[in-house]
């Protein structure tokens, strides 16, 4: 034991001694440095650390939001037994488990939010394309709208009574009782949840564009050489060199799959409606939280949310091995 101490003694001695030799300009700029990161600390503390050790403090007793946590009963892992065991949240396909009614929603919303702002990139990248900088406007200022204002927007645009897109789709012959019931239809509401979501591509698309103008023009000049179509090339030279931003916006949208909550909220009023389908897991947290008052359980749900997306995220980056490509990395 005493040798694990002086292991470990010279080299906080060593650190404190090197704080102490520095010079004065030295040690003024680390003062300094230290005020300008103290306001992100303390708020890191405050509104970040605190809470999420308060929160899993929580998942370990049984209180409602109402009540006085000083008599709060402790209840030990009850609370993720009840989680493992709920209905609301595992009833599998045909049911509305909150956890499958998300995976059912990202199959079909993931490859679009991936593969469209890909697509459109690939299409700006073209160098037959004319006003190139007016398109990068266009495709990027939905993305600055608010979300609830752009949600509020597209519940009009999609009103199946009301709504453009219905008006038009009439205008064509389609009659009324054929037309899209969009968000109010079990059948509709997820490609018109995606319709939503293809607004806010901007972001995705001007990241992968910007990847694919700072590939080296050597590399498809080699390609050309050798005889590669336009789909060689893309396959073989443009989408290992952008893989890693491909990988980055693959990552976000998985995170925010799971953090899915504002569309139906606003749009639904957070009822789950039509059928259960837009009971999404982040909604039912929500829902736990402020409309039952659950503290524990809702914070339960929380920390497993939190759980479940480090998984995801682990799963993905040791995928990552064996498709991304990093320029300059060695592959032992």
């Amino acid at each position: 034991m005493e040798q694990l101490t002086h292991l470990k003694l010279p080299s906080i001695q060593s650190s404190l001694r090197s704080v102490r030799e520095m010079k004065p300009m030295a040690r003024r700029e680390m003062v300094t440095a230290l005020l300008f990161i103290a306001p992100w600390a303390v708020g890191f503390l405050a509104f970040t650390l605190i809470p999420m050790l308060a929160t899993l403090s929580f998942t370990f007793i049984d209180a409602k939001i109402t009540d006085n946590l000083a008599q709060a009963k402790f209840v030990g892992l009850q609370n993720y037994v009840t989680f493992l065991h709920d209905g609301a949240v595992w009833n599998p396909p045909p049911g509305n488990g909150a956890f499958w009614v998300t995976i059912r929603f990202g199959i079909i919303a993931l490859p679009v939010g991936i593969l469209l702002p890909l697509g459109i990139a690939a299409l700006m990248n073209s160098k037959y394309l004319r006003g190139q900088t007016a398109f990068r406007s266009l495709f990027y200022m939905p993305y600055i709208i608010p979300m609830v204002a752009a949600v509020f927007l597209w519940n009009g645009v999609l009103n199946p009574e009301t709504g453009w897109v219905n008006r038009i789709l009439e205008n064509l012959g389609m009659s009324r009782a054929n037309v899209p019931g969009w968000a109010n239809d079990v059948n509709w509401v997820y490609p018109a949840y995606v319709i939503i979501g293809v607004w806010g591509i901007g972001n995705a698309m001007l990241t992968m564009l910007a990847s694919m103008q700072a590939v080296p023009t050597d590399y498809y000049d080699a390609a050309k050489v050798d005889g590669a179509s336009a789909w060689i090339s893309f396959w073989n030279v443009t989408f290992p060199m952008i893989s890693p931003v491909i990988f980055y916006n693959l990552v976000l949208s998985v995170v925010g799959l799971f953090q899915y909550f504002l569309v139906p909220l606003v749009i639904n009023q957070g009822t789950g409606e039509p059928g259960g389908t837009t009971m999404f897991y982040n909604l039912f947290l929500y829902k736990t939280f402020f409309g039952n008052f659950n503290l524990s359980y809702g914070s339960t749900l929380a920390w497993m949310l939190f759980v479940m997306v480090m998984v995801v995220t682990v799963i993905l980056f040791y995928t990552a091995r064996y498709w991304v490509y990093y320029a300059g990395e060695r592959n032992n």
